[in-house]
Protein backbone atom coordinates (compact mmCIF):
# COMPACT_ATOMS: atom_id res chain seq x y z
CA UNK A 1 0.00 0.00 0.00
CA UNK A 2 1.34 3.43 -0.97
CA UNK A 3 1.94 6.03 1.70
CA UNK A 4 -0.28 9.11 1.76
CA UNK A 5 0.78 12.73 1.71
CA UNK A 6 -1.73 15.45 2.57
CA UNK A 7 -0.75 18.90 1.35
CA UNK A 8 -2.16 22.25 2.42
CA UNK A 9 -3.05 24.74 -0.32
CA UNK A 10 -2.70 28.31 1.01
CA UNK A 11 0.89 29.39 1.66
CA UNK A 12 2.05 25.87 0.85
CA UNK A 13 1.15 25.28 -2.79
CA UNK A 14 0.17 28.83 -3.73
CA UNK A 15 1.17 32.30 -2.64
CA UNK A 16 -1.98 33.64 -1.00
CA UNK A 17 0.05 35.97 1.21
CA UNK A 18 1.24 37.99 -1.79
CA UNK A 19 -2.40 38.36 -2.85
CA UNK A 20 -3.39 39.58 0.63
CA UNK A 21 -0.51 42.04 0.66
CA UNK A 22 -1.32 43.31 -2.83
CA UNK A 23 -4.97 43.86 -1.98
CA UNK A 24 -4.20 45.43 1.40
CA UNK A 25 -1.55 47.77 0.02
CA UNK A 26 -3.78 48.84 -2.85
CA UNK A 27 -6.92 49.31 -0.76
CA UNK A 28 -5.26 51.17 2.10
CA UNK A 29 -2.39 52.83 0.20
CA UNK A 30 0.24 50.99 2.23
CA UNK A 31 3.57 49.35 1.38
CA UNK A 32 3.64 46.28 3.62
CA UNK A 33 6.04 43.56 2.39
CA UNK A 34 6.53 39.88 3.17
CA UNK A 35 9.73 40.73 5.02
CA UNK A 36 7.61 42.82 7.42
CA UNK A 37 5.74 39.65 8.39
CA UNK A 38 8.74 37.68 9.64
CA UNK A 39 7.53 35.61 12.60
CA UNK A 40 4.05 37.13 12.66
CA UNK A 41 0.69 37.07 10.90
CA UNK A 42 -0.46 39.86 8.61
CA UNK A 43 -3.29 40.64 11.05
CA UNK A 44 -0.71 41.72 13.62
CA UNK A 45 0.99 44.09 11.16
CA UNK A 46 -1.94 46.03 9.77
CA UNK A 47 -3.82 48.79 11.52
CA UNK A 48 -6.40 47.27 13.87
CA UNK A 49 -9.31 48.90 12.05
CA UNK A 50 -8.16 47.18 8.82
CA UNK A 51 -8.04 43.65 10.28
CA UNK A 52 -11.70 42.73 9.55
CA UNK A 53 -11.29 43.83 5.94
CA UNK A 54 -8.05 41.88 5.46
CA UNK A 55 -9.63 38.80 7.07
CA UNK A 56 -12.47 39.05 4.55
CA UNK A 57 -10.27 38.92 1.44
CA UNK A 58 -10.49 35.11 1.02
CA UNK A 59 -14.30 35.45 1.01
CA UNK A 60 -14.10 37.42 -2.23
CA UNK A 61 -14.67 35.08 -5.22
CA UNK A 62 -11.83 36.79 -7.11
CA UNK A 63 -9.26 36.23 -4.35
CA UNK A 64 -8.05 32.85 -5.63
CA UNK A 65 -8.27 33.64 -9.35
CA UNK A 66 -4.84 33.27 -10.93
CA UNK A 67 -2.87 33.12 -7.69
CA UNK A 68 0.40 31.64 -8.87
CA UNK A 69 1.63 28.36 -7.44
CA UNK A 70 5.00 28.44 -5.77
CA UNK A 71 7.99 27.61 -7.93
CA UNK A 72 8.22 23.86 -8.65
CA UNK A 73 5.09 23.11 -6.59
CA UNK A 74 3.03 21.64 -9.41
CA UNK A 75 5.81 19.57 -10.99
CA UNK A 76 6.91 18.17 -7.62
CA UNK A 77 3.34 17.29 -6.61
CA UNK A 78 2.87 15.56 -9.95
CA UNK A 79 6.08 13.60 -9.45
CA UNK A 80 5.11 12.71 -5.88
CA UNK A 81 1.76 11.44 -7.16
CA UNK A 82 3.61 8.72 -9.08
CA UNK A 83 4.93 7.28 -5.80
CA UNK A 84 2.45 8.39 -3.12
CA UNK A 85 -1.28 8.92 -2.76
CA UNK A 86 -1.65 12.70 -2.71
CA UNK A 87 -4.49 14.57 -1.02
CA UNK A 88 -4.96 18.31 -0.88
CA UNK A 89 -6.22 19.24 2.58
CA UNK A 90 -7.25 22.86 2.67
CA UNK A 91 -9.00 24.66 5.50
CA UNK A 92 -12.15 26.13 3.97
CA UNK A 93 -14.44 26.29 6.99
CA UNK A 94 -13.15 29.65 8.19
CA UNK A 95 -14.05 31.09 4.77
CA UNK A 96 -16.90 28.98 3.35
CA UNK A 97 -17.19 31.29 0.34
CA UNK A 98 -13.69 30.18 -0.66
CA UNK A 99 -14.80 26.60 -1.37
CA UNK A 100 -15.76 27.03 -5.04
CA UNK A 101 -12.81 29.29 -5.96
CA UNK A 102 -10.37 26.93 -4.24
CA UNK A 103 -11.93 23.94 -6.00
CA UNK A 104 -11.57 25.70 -9.35
CA UNK A 105 -7.94 26.64 -8.59
CA UNK A 106 -7.08 23.06 -7.66
CA UNK A 107 -8.74 21.72 -10.80
CA UNK A 108 -6.85 24.19 -12.96
CA UNK A 109 -3.37 23.68 -11.47
CA UNK A 110 -3.59 20.03 -10.36
CA UNK A 111 -5.57 18.34 -13.17
CA UNK A 112 -3.58 15.13 -12.66
CA UNK A 113 -5.20 14.66 -9.22
CA UNK A 114 -8.73 13.38 -8.85
CA UNK A 115 -11.11 15.92 -7.30
CA UNK A 116 -11.94 13.06 -4.94
CA UNK A 117 -8.51 13.77 -3.40
CA UNK A 118 -9.45 17.36 -2.50
CA UNK A 119 -10.37 17.64 1.16
CA UNK A 120 -12.05 20.82 2.40
CA UNK A 121 -11.94 20.79 6.17
CA UNK A 122 -11.51 22.69 9.38
CA UNK A 123 -9.49 20.38 11.63
CA UNK A 124 -6.83 18.58 9.62
CA UNK A 125 -6.37 16.00 12.36
CA UNK A 126 -9.27 14.12 10.75
CA UNK A 127 -7.22 13.54 7.59
CA UNK A 128 -5.87 10.01 7.34
CA UNK A 129 -2.35 10.39 5.90
CA UNK A 130 1.21 9.48 6.75
CA UNK A 131 2.44 13.05 6.22
CA UNK A 132 0.96 16.54 6.28
CA UNK A 133 2.83 19.37 4.57
CA UNK A 134 1.44 22.65 5.90
CA UNK A 135 2.54 26.20 6.74
CA UNK A 136 0.58 26.13 10.03
CA UNK A 137 1.98 23.82 12.68
CA UNK A 138 -1.31 24.06 14.60
CA UNK A 139 -2.63 21.48 12.12
CA UNK A 140 -0.07 18.95 13.38
CA UNK A 141 -1.75 18.79 16.80
CA UNK A 142 -3.64 15.50 17.02
CA UNK A 143 -2.62 14.63 13.43
CA UNK A 144 -1.71 10.93 13.51
CA UNK A 145 1.00 11.19 10.84
CA UNK A 146 4.17 13.26 10.64
CA UNK A 147 3.87 17.03 10.22
CA UNK A 148 6.21 18.83 7.85
CA UNK A 149 6.27 22.61 8.17
CA UNK A 150 6.44 24.51 4.89
CA UNK A 151 8.28 27.77 5.55
CA UNK A 152 6.27 30.97 5.34
CA UNK A 153 7.02 34.41 6.78
CA UNK A 154 4.66 33.90 9.74
CA UNK A 155 6.23 30.61 10.90
CA UNK A 156 9.94 31.44 10.68
CA UNK A 157 10.38 31.54 14.48
CA UNK A 158 8.74 28.14 15.03
CA UNK A 159 10.86 25.17 16.01
CA UNK A 160 9.64 21.91 14.50
CA UNK A 161 11.06 18.47 13.81
CA UNK A 162 10.88 18.79 10.02
CA UNK A 163 10.82 22.00 7.98
CA UNK A 164 11.06 22.50 4.23
CA UNK A 165 11.82 25.82 2.58
CA UNK A 166 10.92 25.02 -1.01
CA UNK A 167 9.30 22.44 -3.23
CA UNK A 168 12.71 21.17 -4.28
CA UNK A 169 13.33 20.37 -0.60
CA UNK A 170 9.99 18.53 -0.52
CA UNK A 171 11.11 16.54 -3.56
CA UNK A 172 14.45 15.70 -1.93
CA UNK A 173 12.71 14.65 1.30
CA UNK A 174 10.31 12.24 -0.36
CA UNK A 175 12.00 11.12 -3.57
CA UNK A 176 15.70 11.09 -2.78
CA UNK A 177 15.51 8.75 0.19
Amino acid sequence: MRKRIAIDMDETICDTMSRQLDWYNQEFNQSLKKTDLFGTKIYQCVQSEHVPRVRSYPDNPDFFVDIPPYENAISVIQELSQHYDIFIATAAMEHPASFAPKYEWLGKYLPFLSPMNFIFCGQKSVVYADYLIDDSSRHFQDFAGKGILFSAPHNMNEVVDVRVNSWLEVKALFLNQ
